[in-house]
């Protein structure tokens, strides 16, 4: 139990979730220093906090360990084609399953959880703790954020002009979805690698800080994506039984997804130390990419109950990869045992 309790940590799961339930608690009792037209413009602080997590998030890349990363491809296609294709493909299918206006803007939700990046910190300590590829973990955590830029407005683009949304049809700008991403997030992580080498090694001195300062950014957002939506009485129609449902869903995503992706890395023969990357990096999804995201595709109150399911699966995703990769370590360790005593 002990054991469990430090990886949930090592993951973030521990003070960090109760901070985004107190968050989301405040918003409901008190919304009105996260709404748009209040003077406090919480919503602006936490834009330019987004372009801060980016900038140190580049300045911890090395461009020697992305370009040794490339070698390996077919773990990294698979990876990218998991997250970004087959997860959406998923939810397209089921989505005649939510028949109502609230369904299907609840639909749309769930979609935009599935189109998103794959996260890093915690794919690289599933990964660490599993003993697979952690080079090749950083490798695809790392270009899954980058290409989640392009990959995830287009993916939108096609749902949202097609009318499903809270706002019901209309033109999605493209091209000014991406231009925004790109000033928010691209700009200030190019701008870190191009100074890893010169201030590198002070953001990993100060990596703990670092974290802290993600996450307070994050806290931000939250909060003033919740405010707006509790403020338009979006939640209203949500239950706990609602609530309970998303989250059996989630969970059921989450193994789905896990078990598809172990049945193809057997197909392509992989090795142990690759279908362990392969299966936490393509299972995971980005709760930091997310709340950026959803800040600049549903401006408006519709933000914080686009976060919902992303929240749920970025907990629910931890708790259950954190009791895979600790059995997988111990199946590891039983048969060094194996070997050694032979």
């Amino acid at each position: 139990m002990r054991k469990f309790i430090d990886t949930a940590k090592k993951a973030g799961l521990d003070g960090f979730m109760l901070a985004l339930l107190s968050m989301i608690l405040l918003a409901w009792l008190w919304p009105a220093p996260g709404m748009q037209d209040s003077p406090l413009h919480l919503s602006t602080v936490s834009t330019y906090a987004v372009s801060v997590i980016f900038f140190f998030y580049g300045l911890r890349l090395s461009p020697e360990k992305l370009k040794a990363g490339l070698v390996n491809w077919r773990l990294h296609v698979m990876v990218h084609l998991s997250t970004f294709v087959l997860f959406p493909v998923l939810a397209l299918a089921f989505r005649p399953l939510f028949h109502s206006e609230e369904g299907q803007t609840m639909w749309l939700a769930i979609f935009f959880l599935t189109v998103l990046p794959s996260t890093v910190s915690s794919s690289v300590v599933m990964v660490s703790i599993a003993r697979g590829n952690i080079p090749a973990a950083i490798f695809n955590a790392s270009i899954s954020s980058l290409i989640g830029v392009f990959i995830t407005p287009l993916w939108m683009g096609l749902v949202l002009d097609s009318g499903t949304g809270p706002s019901g049809p209309g033109h999605f700008d493209l091209l000014s979805v991406v231009g925004k991403l790109a000033m928010q997030v691209l700009l200030p992580v190019f701008a870190g690698i191009a100074l890893n080498r010169r201030w590198g090694h002070f953001a990993e001195a100060n990596k703990k800080y670092i974290r802290y300062f993600d996450q307070s950014s994050i806290l931000l957002i939250v909060y003033t994506s919740f405010c707006e939506s509790f403020g338009e009485h979006l939640f209203d129609s949500l239950g706990i039984k609602e609530i309970v449902f998303l989250g059996i869903g989630m969970l059921a995503l989450f193994f789905g997804i896990y078990f598809l992706l172990t049945f193809i890395s057997g197909l392509l023969h992989f090795n142990r130390e690759d279908k362990v990357t392969a299966v936490f990096c393509g299972s995971k999804k980005s709760l930091v990419q997310g709340a950026v995201m959803s800040k600049v595709l549903f401006a408006g109150p519709e933000a914080g109950l686009m976060l919902l399911p992303i929240m749920l699966y970025h907990a629910l995703q931890l708790i259950a990869a954190s009791i895979i990769a600790q059995r997988l370590a111990r199946e590891t360790e039983v048969a060094e045992d194996f070997v050694l005593k032979k």
